[in-house]
């Protein structure tokens, strides 16, 4: 446990470094969290926790209920990444991922959300021409609770016929409801856009989606709505990303989507995400922030892990679940003015560099302090 002295009241945040990498980008993001109380004058008291491989390890379970109810008990909560090849037995009862399931359940978080934006900085970065990502900045809201990720029933079986398996779509319309309203609110304090993606021409489920996001979108006369099927999505995102405000879909379609779209930036170690459920009485939502990447575990120890994804977590965690707007702008400044500096990481090569995991991370203390 760390903790930062200062006369204000402490925020909780708990912290699971994960596996492979999560250590290293963990350890980047909480300097980044000591520079921010060192500079505003905030206090954060941090707990170590452990999720995942390294849970199941320790513990024999991938996250234990005291570590989950410790979560609970937080002000947010900061994750690294899970898994790696050490866990990946099929046949295994126990995986690491099923820790990262269980504490989204058991906090309640039904939406995730996903910015991407392309910084100057990297527009050589992507794959795609520079003149079609330049000034990218769309948030990705993504279903997280429901969907074919959690439909019943989900099993394989064998029959006189050969293997077979199955799993099962389904939503309910107060699981759309609550993320699209959501969608629309962010999309306020946006560019008041929200394209909604869904595959309505097939899907049961699609048709339902349409048809909620349509009458919540009545609610919001401001906000102009748009429905794409996600195939032409897919499209879009490569050619005119820049056409994009909030986009609103469900659980699957917004998990791919995003691994998609994190290419226009030029790394999938740029892009964080923040897990929100329903606000408490004081009006705070509790809150899971993680980088998108998974625990990249043949480099992990090697320090070429990208912590920009983590560290921007972090600011997504002092915006909406600390309120804390003006600390969470200086982290991405931060963040901005060092890539703009020629700081890369291995995965950004290919523009400059590399540093290691820690040398970013310290140039990224700096500029906060400065």
């Amino acid at each position: 446990m760390s903790t930062t002295e200062t006369l204000a009241a402490p925020s909780r945040i708990v912290a699971f470094p994960g596996d492979g990498v999560g250590g290293e980008v963990m350890t980047a993001a909480l300097g980044v969290l000591d520079a921010v109380a060192e500079k505003f004058g905030r206090r954060f008291q941090v707990e170590d926790r452990q999720i995942g491989g390294a849970a199941i390890d320790a513990y024999g379970t991938p996250l234990r209920r005291e570590d989950l109810e410790a979560a609970r008990a937080a002000d947010a909560v900061l994750l690294g990444a899970v898994g790696g090849p050490k866990w990946d037995d099929p046949h295994a009862s126990m995986r690491p991922e099923q820790g990262l399931l269980r504490i989204r359940k058991g906090l309640g978080l039904f939406a995730n959300l996903r910015p991407v934006a392309v910084s100057p900085a990297l527009s050589a970065a992507s794959p795609i021409k520079a003149e079609i990502v330049a000034g990218t900045d769309m948030l990705v809201v993504r279903e997280l609770t429901g969907g074919i990720y959690f439909g019943r029933p989900s099993r394989q079986w064998r029959d006189r016929r050969g293997r077979a398996a199955v799993d099962t779509l389904r939503y309910r319309e107060h699981e759309i409801a609550r993320v699209t309203r959501l969608a629309f609110e962010l999309a306020q304090g946006r560019r008041n856009k929200v394209t909604s993606v869904d595959k309505a021409n097939v899907l049961s489920s699609s048709r339902l989606w349409r048809t909620m996001v349509s009458e919540i979108g009545c609610e919001y006369p401001t906000v102009e709505l748009e429905h794409v099927l996600v195939d032409a999505m897919a499209m879009h995102l490569v050619r005119q990303p820049t056409r994009f405000d909030v986009v609103l879909t469900e659980n699957m379609f917004g998990d791919i989507l995003t691994d998609e779209a994190s290419v226009l930036g030029g790394s999938i170690g740029l892009l964080p995400s923040a897990s929100l459920g329903a606000p408490h009485a004081n009006g705070r939502r509790p809150g899971l922030y993680e980088p998108i990447h998974g625990s990249a575990p043949d480099i992990a120890g090697l320090g070429r892990a990208n912590p920009v994804g983590m560290i921007l977590s972090v600011a997504l965690a002092l915006r909406y679940s600390l309120w804390l707007d003006r600390e969470a702008m200086a982290v991405e400044q931060a963040v901005v003015d060092t890539l703009a500096a020629g700081m890369r990481t291995a995965d950004l090569i290919g523009v400059g560099g590399p540093v290691s995991t820690e040398v970013i991370g310290d140039a990224i203390v700096r500029r906060i302090l400065s």
